[in-house]
């Protein structure tokens, strides 16, 4: 009997959520940005992601482009809170701070946490400083 064949790369099911990166951010500049709960209704498996540009002026601008957007994925969203970054390409450094005025103050610490996973050689700090 022949082996079955490999299982398509494309995600199916259960693996949909691997597909969503954890982190979209500029790559350079100071920028809002939000922590963002990906959940599958119902509950089950969820993922918090970080999402941040300049092109921004409010941090809800970045959550009305993400959420239809993984509401095509089959994801509901809810925005955790925003913050600012400092994004140092040059440097590799990364500054978490800030807050938003419309959805609170995001958990730096859980941001900083993601970032340090997209960014291995990176300093990446964070603080609840307002600049």
């Amino acid at each position: 009997m022949a082996p079955a064949p490999p299982a398509p790369s494309r995600p199916h099911g259960g693996s949909a959520m691997a597909a969503v990166r954890d982190v979209e951010i500029d790559p350079e500049g100071t920028f809002k940005y939000i922590l963002v709960r990906l959940q599958r209704p119902g509950g089950g498996e969820q993922r918090d992601i970080v999402r941040g540009t300049k092109a921004a002026e409010f941090h809800n601008h970045i959550f009305e482009k993400v959420n239809p957007e993984m509401e095509k994925l089959g994801y509901e969203c809810k925005c955790l809170g925003g913050g600012k970054i400092e994004h140092n390409s040059k440097d590799k450094k990364i500054r978490v701070f800030g807050l938003s005025t419309g959805y609170g103050k995001a958990d730096h610490s859980v941001t900083a946490e993601i970032l340090k996973k997209e960014y291995t050689d990176y300093e990446i700090t964070w603080s609840d400083d307002k600049k």
